[in-house]
């Protein structure tokens, strides 16, 4: 489900807290906000501003690289950790830009769930499962009485893509959940084919590939193989698009332990590069998190070695080390 369509939905159909904001200057001023924001955070005053809700937190952190204030003024969407408040939270704020210079904030509150930075393997991706599921099946059953009140049939495709959503979040987990192997490699596999084949598969508009045509051809489970492409070329679309309405340009190409994805987007900071494979860890506010832990995970059944660097350009660059 995209930020657009979950933004088109009324504020009162939000389940969690949730307010509307406009950016005035260096900061954004609340204009609405939900019974759930009232019953968390107090009736919002006329002149509430996006900067006193974070400061209301001891700790406040966010998954791109600037003061969270700087990223709504910008119109970048991302995610805030509010903690260190004995009476609120944790929560994880999603900032969702709208037209023009409005947007909103949503608040899940993380005390729900297990604590992702001490929860260990599964009940680490338990927790994403269980919260990033339920925000399609809330924007599915808001668009499904929608349809009902208004007979409009394109609530309809916002009901299809919160299930698409769905059901690439299950297979994630299943990927790094389940006990029989990731990946079964006994198959000599082309990566030049591997590549295009996984490229016709994901949404490309905004983004082109170039191929090596000296890639090599290795021992692999040929599905699992496809599988890795697809989530870096996700990777690479979904974060590397630029602001100037230029493609992205993701390539594949080889080097002297095996091959690479690298695009030409802003990379990413190195303050969070220790993090990128961590299942949960996204800077998107729909994000699940979970692509880059698969393609890691896939790799490690394979015997390969799967390593974050810096592309010539500044952009991402994944090796893969047969």
């Amino acid at each position: 489900m995209s930020d657009d369509r979950r933004a088109a939905i009324p504020l009162t159909e939000l389940p969690d807290p949730a307010v509307a904001y406009a950016v005035e200057g260096d900061d954004a001023r609340v204009t609405a906000a939900n019974d759930a924001f009232r019953r968390r955070f107090d009736e919002p005053s006329p002149e509430l501003r996006v900067s006193t809700i974070f400061d209301r937190f001891g700790e406040c952190e966010t998954t791109g690289d600037r003061d969270p204030v700087a990223h709504v003024v910008r119109g970048d969407r991302i995610g805030v950790r509010l903690g260190g408040s004995e009476t609120r939270g944790p929560f994880l704020a999603r900032v969702i830009p709208s037209d023009g210079d409005t947007g909103f904030l949503t608040f899940s509150d993380l005390g729900e769930y297990p604590d992702e930075r001490d929860a260990p393997g599964v009940d680490q991706v338990s927790s994403v499962l269980s919260h990033d599921l339920r925000n399609p099946l809330d924007v599915a059953k808001a668009h499904l009485r929608a349809a009902r009140e208004t007979g409009d049939p394109e609530h309809f495709d916002s009901v299809a893509a919160a299930h698409d959503r769905m059901e690439r979040i299950v297979r994630d987990v299943l990927t790094l959940t389940r006990d029989d192997p990731v990946a079964r490699p006994s198959e000599a596999v082309a990566v030049e084919a591997a590549a295009r084949d996984a490229w016709r598969s994901i949404d490309a508009d905004r983004a082109e590939l170039a191929v090596s045509e000296s890639l090599p051809t290795v021992t692999a489970d040929p599905d699992r193989l496809r599988r890795l492409f697809e989530n870096l070329f996700r990777n690479s679309v979904e974060h590397g698009a630029p602001d100037d309405g230029e493609k992205t340009v993701v390539a594949v190409r080889p080097f002297e332990r095996g091959f690479y994805v690298a695009d030409d987007g802003p990379g990413v900071p190195p303050a969070k590069r220790g993090l990128v494979f961590d299942p949960g860890y996204s800077t998107r506010p729909d994000g699940t998190g979970l692509g880059l832990a698969i393609v890691e995970r896939i790799a490690d059944a394979h015997g390969w070695d799967v390593t974050l660097a810096t592309a010539d350009g500044g952009g991402a660059r994944f090796e893969i080390g047969l």
